[in-house]
């Protein structure tokens, strides 16, 4: 009975080992893979880092657009209104007619 009773010991000694063994290998298991979807190229922060810069080029993107509406606006403007392209091409690059004389003072 003696030698029963060691044999019994030593089986729960050793799958009290193999427990410890397993839970710590799960254990480090899910340590790594909570560190690399968190930390990783492609985790968590890189992607909550990613969104945002999504959303400022989206921004970005919109008020281009409307900047591009108003110069659109602007140039149809200057096409079809003679006298603002005169203006504009007198005020920004000193055009002038031929027969007119440009005087520059200084401020």
């Amino acid at each position: 009975m003696d030698s029963n009773n060691r044999l019994g010991k030593q089986v729960r000694a050793e799958l009290k080992k193999r427990r410890y063994v397993i839970l710590t290998s799960l254990l480090l298991s899910l340590l790594y893979i909570a560190a690399n979807l968190l930390f990783s190229d492609t985790g968590w922060l890189r992607y909550k880092k990613l969104l945002g810069r999504q959303a400022e080029l989206r921004q970005e993107v919109r008020r281009m657009g409307e900047e591009n509406t108003r110069l659109r606006a602007s140039i149809k403007s200057y096409k079809e209104n003679d006298f603002l392209m005169e203006k504009y091409s007198r005020e920004d690059f000193g055009l002038s007619r031929p027969d007119e004389y440009i005087f520059l003072y200084d401020r």
